[in-house]
């Protein structure tokens, strides 16, 4: 574990002890399994988002991408209601992994810069959404019992329960951090993101580096879209995954991902998520009006950044000393 990383959970923990020295009830086990509900759904996203920061990239369609997978699972609900869980997060990952190839390909071979492309595709998606389901949201009685048991057990300690949607969240992230540590594929991601010239002159492509971070990305979205469908047991077309994007982007920002690329660690998109949902539930427990969420989001986006920038000022002066 790193500084960053140790910096980090020092900061969740001192702000859940804060929270609990202003008010008890932030440590009842309800308020526990709020955190720990949060965490699944975000963390497989932004597991996806992790390479694509690295190399330079973003992917602001993501939660596009998890309104259409959550809605299209539920519309084919409609139809096959007997499709097992296993079949279920099949489809919600290939519509992801389609969703995410358009973008790679439209990034790669287009050559539109990766924000206008997926500020672009986060509307064209959104809109796909609708026609899917012609506008009517899936309601708890298409979701199966089978599906949404995933978000609300698990292993319970102590009152406080453990999903199996955080639990197969968590294994994500450990083979993600054993790929990151071990494979070729990552030590393509992380050399491209640090210097692409370079990379280039080493035989890396630039365009099947480029492609496969956005398939992630758009792989782990539709996963993270029937996710969705478990935790909430429904599902709206205007509202499923609406403004996920800011929270994916901001949990690897906050992990220590350099927006700048090259660097950037699994552990950190952990604690990064983890201190998400810490805020989140903090803000609900200690009463702040849900209208400042989103100015708290960004002002924590804005000071990862700009420890990030600090952090690069003072390697720099070092290096030239």
């Amino acid at each position: 574990m790193k500084w960053r990383e140790l910096g980090l959970l020092a900061v969740v923990i001192v702000l859940c002890v804060a929270c609990t020295m202003k008010d008890r009830n932030f440590i009842d086990p309800h308020n526990i399994d709020s955190i720990l509900l949060w965490m699944p759904l975000l963390l497989t996203a932004a597991i996806g988002q992790f390479p694509v920061i690295v190399i330079r990239g973003i992917d602001i369609s993501i939660g596009s991408i998890i309104g259409l997978s959550a809605i299209a699972v539920g519309v084919l609900l409609k139809s096959h209601p007997d499709l097992g869980v296993p079949m279920l997060f099949a489809i919600g990952a290939t519509i992801g992994l389609i969703l995410g190839i358009l973008n790679g390909a439209l990034i790669t071979y287009a050559k539109i810069p990766a924000v206008v492309t997926t500020i672009g595709t986060l509307t064209l998606f959104r809109g796909l959404t609708y026609m899917v389901c012609g506008g009517d949201q899936i309601d708890a009685s298409l979701v199966p019992d089978r599906l949404t048991v995933l978000a609300h057990s698990g292993i319970t300690v102590r009152e406080v329960t453990v999903s199996w949607l955080l639990i197969f969240a968590l294994l994500l992230g450990i083979i993600t951090a054993l790929l990151a540590r071990f494979s070729q594929f990552f030590g393509n991601v992380f050399a491209y993101g640090s210097n692409p010239s370079a990379a280039y002159l080493r035989g890396i492509s630039p365009n099947k580096v480029q492609m496969a971070c956005y398939a992630l990305s758009g792989l782990t979205g539709g996963i993270a879209g029937v996710m969705f469908l478990s935790r909430f047991g429904n599902a709206s077309p205007a509202s499923a995954g609406s403004g996920f994007e800011l929270l994916v982007i901001a949990s690897v920002a906050i992990g220590g991902v350099k927006i700048t690329g090259g660097s950037g660690s699994t552990l950190g998109v952990v604690l990064g998520c983890a201190l998400l949902a810490v805020i989140n539930v903090a803000l609900v427990v200690l009463k702040v009006p849900a209208d400042y969420q989103t100015l708290v989001y960004g002002l924590t986006i804005l000071i990862a950044l700009l420890i990030d920038a600090l952090s690069r000022g003072v390697k720099k002066q070092g290096a030239a000393a």
